[in-house]
C-alpha cells in the first residue's frame, strides 16, 4: 500500500490545475486507499509540510510552479529519508516537469504519475541550496527581476523573451573567477549559467542535450564582448553544440568555485534568495522522481 501527499500551491499561474485538484486527488485515490492534500499558505509553508509529512508517505506531489517545486524540492534533499517526488504542472515554464518528460496538461500529468516510472535525477547543490534546473547570475537574474508581473500574467512564457530583449540591451558586467577541474576562468562577464536540466524559461535554451542522469553540469559563461553573438545563437535556438564563438565558454564539470565582484544575486531555478560567492557540486542520482514514460532510466 503506497500513501500519497499532495501538496498544492492554490496561487499557482495555471487556474485550470488549481480548479481540477480534487478530480487529480479522486484519480489518485482510485490506486491508492490513502491520498491526503494540503494547500499551502503562506510562502515557506511548503517546506514546513514537507517536514511534517515525509515520513509519513511513499510519494510527494507538488502541485504549482517552477517556485512551489524548487521549495518542496529542497525541503526533500535535505532530508536523509527522502519519499519518491512527483510534479504536476501548476506554473508558467514548469522547466522541471518539462525536463522529466511530465505532461503540460494536469489531468495527463496525473495519468503519468499513476504509471510509477520511478527514476534517480542528478540534484544540483549551492552552498546549502538545491536545484533541479539551472543556476545563474547576470544577465539571467536581471531578466527575471525586470519580468512586469502583469505582463508575465497576460502573456506567460512569452514575457521571460520579452524581458530578456529588454535586458540584453542594458548588460551589467562584471568580474567573475571560475575554478573547476576542467577550466578555470577570472575576466569580464555578464552571464554565467550552471545548467543540470535541459529547459531554462518553458525553453531548451542553452543545454537542449543537457542530462538529469549524466552526474555533470554543463557550465555557460557569457563575456561582454561577446552578447551579439550570444543574442544571435539564443534567437536561432541552436545552443546545439559544445563549441561556441571564443568569446563564450562552455564546459562540464561535476564541481566548481566562483566569485565575482561586486558579488551578484544568484538566481536558483527562478528563485533568487542568495549571493556569491557559491561553491556548487553535482549529487549524482540523489532524488527518485515519478518521470514521463520516454526519460531515460
Amino acid at each position: 500500500m503506497t500513501r500519497v501527499a499532495i501538496i498544492l500551491n492554490p496561487k499557482a499561474g495555471n487556474v485550470k490545475m488549481v480548479n481540477q485538484i480534487d478530480l487529480i486527488q479522486e484519480r489518485l485515490q482510485e490506486k491508492y486507499e490513502h491520498v491526503s492534500l494540503h494547500k499551502t499558505e503562506h510562502e515557506g509553508h511548503g517546506a514546513e509540510l514537507v517536514e511534517d509529512l515525509a515520513d509519513d508517505v511513499d510519494i510527494l506531489i507538488g502541485a504549482g510552479g517552477d517556485g512551489t517545486i524548487y521549495e518542496l524540492a529542497n525541503a526533500i534533499c535535505k532530508r536523509e529519508n527522502r519519499p519518491i517526488f512527483g510534479v504536476i504542472p501548476g506554473g508558467t515554464c514548469n522547466d522541471f516537469s518539462r525536463a522529466i518528460g511530465i505532461n503540460q496538461n494536469p489531468i495527463q500529468a496525473v495519468e503519468q504519475l499513476l504509471e510509477e516510472n520511478r527514476s534517480l535525477i542528478d540534484v544540483g547543490r549551492s552552498n546549502d541550496e538545491y536545484f533541479l534546473n539551472f543556476w545563474g547570475i547576470g544577465l539571467i537574474t536581471q531578466t527575471s527581476e525586470n519580468i512586469n508581473p502583469d505582463t508575465k500574467e497576460v502573456f506567460g512564457r512569452l514575457s521571460y523573451y520579452i524581458s530578456t530583449a529588454q535586458t540584453i540591451n542594458n548588460p551589467e558586467p562584471f568580474h567573475l573567477k571560475v575554478e573547476a577541474d576542467e577550466t578555470n576562468f577570472e575576466g569580464e562577464a555578464v552571464m554565467m549559467i550552471v545548467g543540470n536540466g535541459p529547459f531554462t524559461g518553458g525553453i531548451q535554451a542553452f543545454f537542449p542535450e543537457n542530462n538529469l542522469q549524466d552526474g555533470e553540469f554543463d557550465v555557460l559563461i557569457i563575456k561582454e564582448t561577446s552578447l551579439p553573438t550570444f543574442w544571435s545563437i539564443f534567437q536561432s535556438k541552436v545552443f546545439k553544440q559544445s563549441r561556441f564563438n571564443e568569446d563564450i565558454l562552455h564546459f562540464q564539470t561535476k564541481n566548481l568555485s566562483i566569485t565575482a565582484s561586486p558579488e551578484q544575486t544568484i538566481d536558483c531555478d527562478g528563485e533568487r534568495y542568495y549571493t556569491t560567492p557559491s561553491t556548487l557540486e553535482v549529487l549524482p542520482k540523489y532524488l527518485t522522481v515519478l518521470t514521463g514514460k520516454n526519460f531515460p532510466n
